[in-house]
């Protein structure tokens, strides 16, 4: 038999497609891992999505798929994960890696990984699993790597409106019923008023740079979330329980807009250290009860900005969103 030669497969992404035009992102989605995480030499298991894109120049037909996995499966592997998950820093190994192996200008990683934290019920202390979403984000590029963490929680809200509509008809009944104005006040400062309800989803993003980064951990940026809402929700209670949690709901009602401004002042406050080329975004989504739609309110910005706002020091026009962050646009403080 003839000597065997090698057959050279031609790289056809590499080629130069019919048409020259540059694409934005190029990647693959659903992309689902489990991952091991090692905490004070315990191991947990953390269900992963990943999503991996790259920018993609007008002279090259397509990206190279297969390398997207093989990246991925890398950083997992090469990742020294410490006392927190850190998904921004898994995100960072992989945009980093995504964009050296497919050469490209800009790369992108999203982790969004599902997990429990065991909490007591508020009163009667029985202990309830709730699941949580903790995000990371990362874009590499020639300017270096910026990464963004955020978390999801779920929270109830009271609507203020209604509650105020109630109250001001349950005072005139009493009145009507013969109880002194000044009386049927004071009780009903004292007993919650009705009103309706809303389960809402609460998400929180920091955006660090490296020399401030620490101290900006997941479990911190969940109290943040679930507090800027009327009331925490668990999914086991008690008697006791659900009643405290009615009663805490509709003593501190909140607008989705109030939710979204708690988020802000509190991260601003709880993050002092942040410089102020630091980003941060908060959004609200209230699922309604008496109405078919649902409400959605949001902010973005940097740390700087949104600090002279809660000082009195005006309205700023433009909010930096997420995208010109980690892209570290030419208008952004380097």
């Amino acid at each position: 038999m003839g000597e065997l030669r090698a057959i050279e497969v031609p790289d056809v992404q590499a080629r130069r497609p019919l048409s020259t035009v540059s694409l934005t992102r190029v990647g693959v989605t659903g992309v689902e891992k489990v991952l091991r995480v090692r905490s004070d030499g315990d191991e947990q298991l953390y269900y992963a999505q990943l999503e991996c894109f790259v920018d993609l120049p007008p002279d090259q037909k397509g990206a190279h798929m297969s390398r997207f996995e093989e990246v991925v499966n890398e950083a997992i592997d090469e990742v020294v994960l410490g006392e927190a998950f850190k998904a921004e820093t898994l995100a960072a190994h992989i945009a980093e890696r995504v964009r050296e192996r497919q050469r490209g200008l800009r790369a992108e990683a999203r982790i969004a990984a599902r997990y429990p934290i065991s909490r007591p019920a508020p009163a009667s202390g029985v202990p309830t699993q709730e699941i949580y979403t903790m995000f990371g984000v990362a874009v590499a590029s020639e300017r270096g790597t910026r990464r963004i963490v955020g978390v999801q929680a779920q929270g109830m809200t009271a609507c203020p409106c209604a509650q105020e509509l109630v109250l001001d008809r349950a005072l005139r009944r009493l009145e009507q019923a013969g109880i002194a104005a000044h009386e049927a006040a004071a009780v009903l400062r004292e007993v919650p008023v009705a009103t309706h309800n809303q389960r809402g989803i609460g998400t929180l993003h920091i955006g660090a740079t490296e020399s401030c980064a620490e101290g900006v951990e997941a479990t911190d940026l969940l109290a943040i979330v679930e507090s800027s809402m009327s009331s925490e929700i668990y999914e086991l209670m008690k008697r006791p329980d659900e009643a405290l949690v009615v009663e805490r709901a509709h003593r501190t009602p909140r607008f989705v807009e109030d939710c979204v401004r708690e988020m802000v002042r509190q991260a601003v406050e709880r993050y002092g250290h942040l410089g102020d080329d630091c980003f941060i975004h908060a959004r609200q989504e209230n699922l309604e009860t008496i109405h078919r739609h649902n409400v959605v309110a949001e902010r973005s910005g940097l740390v700087g900005e949104l600090r002279r706002e809660l000082a009195g020091g005006g309205h700023v026009l433009h909010h930096v969103t997420m995208r010109e962050w980690l892209e570290a646009r030419e208008t952004l403080p380097q």
